[in-house]
């Protein structure tokens, strides 16, 4: 448990957003208050379409919300126009998706360096980080693998370590093990275990796997638009 970190990392204060819908507006977010420690794993829990996904996009600067603020490490990401929330993003956040995201028509080795080039990494180190992750995720041996010779679990490790080469030190995961088997979520939740949670990243991640909401410090279920910290039922 990492409840004894006292400083923030992400403030999220009066957050609100909808969406149009068949021409209505459907509120997904509602005033919604937290805060999250430096180092801390939190689970998001909610039913589909609660608002889990919404709520990380936002974290991120991928999306922005209708009123309230996101800040991170004391900058308001949520103020910041476009191109320099993308920046932000780039340096400060790694992002885990359900579907892997790889991209297609580049083998594993080239889907981790885009990100490093995209932050101007030189090649030398690019090529360092890019190996030491692959052998930490066990992956090595498929480094010029393309992502469709892969397993879906194979994948998942690719998409962990591409979210990780850039040392980011948030970790956004949505539903990461939501497109796998049960063997294989464990596997992957012993994985962000073994490897995500020593290196003291602060985490939050979506998902209605009991099992991962029992591993994290805190756990946070969106309803109706509103957080409420139920980590008393998964203790």
């Amino acid at each position: 448990m990492n409840s004894g970190k006292s400083k923030v990392a992400i403030k999220i204060k009066n957050l609100s957003k909808s969406y149009i819908e068949a021409g209505r507006a459907h509120s997904i977010l509602l005033g919604t208050n937290t805060q999250i420690c430096e180092g801390e794993t939190v689970a998001l829990l909610g039913r589909s379409g609660s608002g889990k996904s919404t709520l990380l996009n936002l974290i991120s600067g991928i999306d922005i919300p209708d009123s309230g603020e996101i800040v991170i490490d004391d900058k308001i990401v949520t103020s910041m126009k476009e191109q320099d929330r993308t920046l932000f993003r780039r340096e400060n956040i790694g992002f885990v998706y359900q579907f892997f995201n790889l991209i297609p028509t580049l083998d594993v080795m080239e889907n981790l360096k885009l990100v490093l080039e995209l932050n101007n990494t030189s090649k030398a180190q690019s090529e360092k980080q890019c190996r030491a992750l692959l052998d930490a995720v066990g992956l090595r041996d498929r480094a010029n693998s393309f992502p469709d010779a892969l397993s879906g679990g194979e994948q998942q490790r690719v998409a962990i370590a591409r979210a990780l080469v850039h040392n980011p030190p948030i970790l956004l995961a949505d539903e990461p093990t939501g497109n796998l088997d049960q063997e294989t979520s464990t596997e992957i939740w012993n994985l962000l275990d073994t490897l995500v949670r020593p290196l003291g990243r602060t985490i939050v991640l979506a998902t209605h796997s009991m099992e991962a909401a029992r591993r994290c410090d805190r756990v946070l279920e969106l309803v109706q638009g509103e957080l409420h910290d139920v980590t008393g039922k998964y203790a």
